[in-house]
């Protein structure tokens, strides 16, 4: 039997305030979850996704050292106008505009944003039937 993907590990400074990030998202959490060392949530295919503070692998990898941001995660948002409202709230609420809402060539409405840690999240729309 081989391997079966399972879940996605982000690495943050700031429990709390990453959980904040990602509610306004649309993620849950449990009450309390902030002062939690390592967080997770289920996603839409039983995909976990799992948040953990540098302390927490610094516990079990006393070499671990936080890397700089190089990867991100993207949301679909049910229609442009969503995107533009999410990146808008987002941008109020003090986080990093990337990229400003667009019409990207590829079909999409298309938004990027930092989350608390550096990390680039796509926001995005189909301006059209999605491929495949």
């Amino acid at each position: 039997m081989a391997p079966t993907f399972n879940a996605i590990g982000l690495a943050v400074a700031d429990m709390a305030a990453s959980l904040a990030f990602y509610r306004r998202l649309g993620l849950e959490f449990p009450a309390g979850a902030e002062q939690e060392p390592h967080v997770e949530t289920t996603v839409a295919g039983g995909i976990r996704l799992m948040w953990d503070t540098h302390a927490s692998l610094r516990s079990f990898d006393p070499g671990y050292r936080p890397a700089p941001p190089s990867g991100g995660w993207a949301f679909l948002c049910s229609d442009a106008a969503e995107v533009d409202r999410c990146h808008a709230d987002l941008v109020a609420a003090g986080y990093s505009s990337v990229n400003a809402p667009w019409d990207a060539p590829w079909g999409q409405r298309y938004a990027q944003v930092r989350d608390p840690d550096g990390n680039v999240v796509d926001l995005f729309a189909w301006t059209g039937p999605p491929p495949g």
